[in-house]
């Protein structure tokens, strides 16, 4: 019996990462990746992906709008991983670049968004304080306004 409950823990797993409802991350939205949120590695990946799954937070908040899912939403698939891990690496000269409203950064983002170059440089610039709210924006919190600026 234990046997089938890990197997079915572990195919529930791998089914929530490998279909994220309206994410950046691997994991989705629920309550797992609220509760793991900001934290990287193998480790806090399966738990949260296995919170979510255990307990259908994702399914009941991608259904609701809640915890982190919006149930209009889309499937961000690689562009959303692209843009996170690539402003993870390269953030302070994004930031520069987005005070400025061009640079190499803004160019490669804008490959990755598939979008005009000048056009993402204005609406980084135009919204910078909101991009950067504070000196402590991390990787996710700007990929997420980011987001939400380019598409509205």
């Amino acid at each position: 019996m234990k046997k089938v409950y890990f197997a079915s823990i572990l195919a529930g797993t791998v089914m929530m990462m490998s279909a994220p409802a309206n994410a950046i991350d691997s994991t989705g939205c629920g309550l797992g990746s609220m509760a793991w949120r900001g934290q990287s590695g193998i480790g806090p990946q399966v738990l949260a992906a296995t919170t979510n799954g255990s307990f259908g937070t994702q399914t009941f908040g991608i259904t609701f709008g809640t915890s982190g899912c919006d149930p209009n939403g889309r499937i961000t698939g690689g562009t959303g991983r692209m843009t996170l891990a690539f402003l993870e690496n390269n953030l302070e000269q994004y930031a520069m670049d987005a005070a400025a409203g061009h640079g190499e950064t803004i160019d490669t983002l804008a490959g990755i968004l598939n979008m005009d170059s000048k056009r993402l440089g204005e609406i980084s610039k135009q919204n910078f304080a909101y991009l950067f709210a504070n000196e402590n924006a991390d990787a996710l919190d700007v990929t997420l306004k980011l987001f939400t600026v380019v598409q509205a």
